[in-house]
C-alpha cells in the first residue's frame, strides 16, 4: 500500500512518536488514579449530603405523624371529659 501519505498540516506533535519510559507511565497512572479518587470522594460527599437531607425529612415526617396522633388523642380526651357541673 504505497498510497498511504503522511498527513500534512495540523499539529506537529500528532506525528511525533511518543517516548515514554516506565517512570513516566507510572506517574501518569498515579495522576489518573488521583483524579479518579477525587471524583469518587466528591460523589460520596454529595451522596452523604443527600442522605442527611433525606434523614431530616424522614424524621420530620415521623414527628408530624406522632404530633397528629397526639393531637387527635388530646381532642378525643377533651370531648369525652366531663364539664364539671355538680
Amino acid at each position: 500500500m504505497s498510497n498511504m501519505r503522511r498527513i500534512t498540516g495540523g499539529s506537529r506533535f500528532l506525528l511525533e512518536p511518543f517516548d515514554y519510559g516506565p517512570k513516566d507511565i507510572a506517574e501518569a497512572h498515579d495522576r489518573i488514579l488521583g483524579l479518579q479518587f477525587e471524583a469518587i470522594d466528591a460523589r460520596l460527599s454529595r451522596i452523604e449530603g443527600l442522605m442527611e437531607r433525606l434523614e431530616r425529612r424522614l424524621w420530620l415526617t415521623v414527628y408530624g405523624v406522632v404530633a397528629t396522633i397526639l393531637a387527635q388523642a388530646f381532642k378525643t380526651l377533651i370531648t369525652i371529659a366531663p364539664t364539671g357541673g355538680a
